[in-house]
């Protein structure tokens, strides 16, 4: 993972007193928590899916980089150690915290029984940094100039009302 997907790796903290420059306030936190997931259009350009899980807030793009499935309706499931959104229109699976997409791989084909195992994709969701600052959830909108997947359903076409 290079640093600047480190950056934007999404995170919680509540330590800071005042929310991140460049930051989008999304809600309050004990909303999001009861609602679990949270779709807010930020900056009037991308579509966002702030998620609340096993004590965690993370966000990505809503929509699934493969065909533009809507994430907010996909199962959360572990993956090889890893925390995946499954999306509900295709079953692709991507990690929430990275935005990896994963697919099951076959060893060897020709032999009995099938031995697999789980492989990456590499980053095809773009993920968002998540702030906690005093009960409010801000996120910090992953603007690397890196193409990347999902960004294709960031048109007004697939836009969110």
């Amino acid at each position: 993972m290079s640093s600047e997907e480190e950056t934007f790796q999404a995170s919680s903290s509540s330590s800071s007193a005042s929310p991140p420059p460049a930051s989008h306030f999304i809600g309050k936190k004990e909303d999001i928590v009861k609602a679990v997931r949270v779709t807010k259009l930020v900056n009037g350009c991308r579509n966002v899916l702030v998620l609340y899980h096993q004590g965690q807030l993370h966000a990505m793009d809503t929509r699934c980089y493969h065909s533009g499935g809507s994430l907010q309706y996909g199962d959360i499931e572990e993956f090889n150690g890893k925390l995946c959104i499954v999306c509900p229109w295709h079953k692709y699976k991507i990690t929430i915290a990275e935005g990896e997409g994963l697919y099951q791989a076959v060893d060897n084909p020709m032999v009995k029984p099938l031995r697999t195992h789980w492989c990456s994709k590499g980053v095809k969701q773009r993920i968002h940094k998540v702030t906690e600052v005093n009960g409010d959830v801000y996120v910090t909108l992953n603007n690397s100039s890196e193409a990347i997947e999902s960004d294709v359903y960031q048109t007004e076409r697939y836009r969110t009302l």
